[in-house]
């Protein structure tokens, strides 16, 4: 049973749930990532979520997300779904966006994340789960981050990522790395009970 960590408006734990109750119509914010994954000559891997996925099934994203596990450190569970979802090995993984939450909902179930955003390199190729992942493409991010602008299909919380992360400059490779400090203080308790 995969458990996920509720969180109050501060970031701070204040429980654990289900992963297959904690979606629905009243979903309490809990902790989560996105992660953005580049290849060689920096093209970036979008998957589609699996049709069997409860929720945001079928539609097309970032390379994959997540939730770590309560103590779990956040780089330990972006490199644990990784393999996972996609039968990635990711290398050069940093933190981008520390502080990114949102709040979507889709057919009556309702994402409510703080959701820190990390950037890696994949070391082979993806062989996606098919109970996570449908489909992925390598894409240039300049195309990408022009679909993401006109295409209403692309999950919401992904549409509002690239917005930020244009916001570090053009090229992925030359974004800054996130300051850790700025994690939500339940993701900065994990790590440090990590170290």
């Amino acid at each position: 049973m995969e458990r996920v960590v509720l969180l109050d408006d501060d970031g701070q734990a204040v429980g654990e749930q289900d992963k297959r109750t904690v979606h629905g119509g009243h979903t309490p914010l809990h902790l989560a990532f996105s992660c953005y994954v580049f290849g060689n000559g920096g093209r970036f891997l979008m998957s589609r979520r699996s049709l069997r996925k409860k929720t945001w099934p079928g539609i097309w994203t970032n390379s994959f997300c997540g939730h770590p596990a309560p103590g779990e450190a956040m780089t330990d569970a972006v490199h644990r779904r990784a393999s996972a979802e996609l039968g990635l090995t990711l290398s050069d993984l940093r933190l981008a966006l520390p502080r990114f939450r949102y709040r979507a909902e889709l057919d009556g179930v309702v994402e409510n994340e703080l959701c820190p955003v990390y950037v890696a390199r994949a070391v082979d190729d993806p062989v996606p789960n098919p109970d996570e992942v449908d489909q992925v493409e390598w894409v240039e991010w300049d195309a990408f981050r022009g679909r993401v602008r006109t295409d209403p299909t692309l999950s919401p919380w992904c549409r509002l990522q690239v917005d930020e992360l244009a916001g570090l400059g053009p090229v992925p490779g030359g974004w800054p790395a996130g300051d850790a400090a700025e994690l939500p203080p339940a993701a900065r308790a994990a790590a440090a009970e990590r170290g």
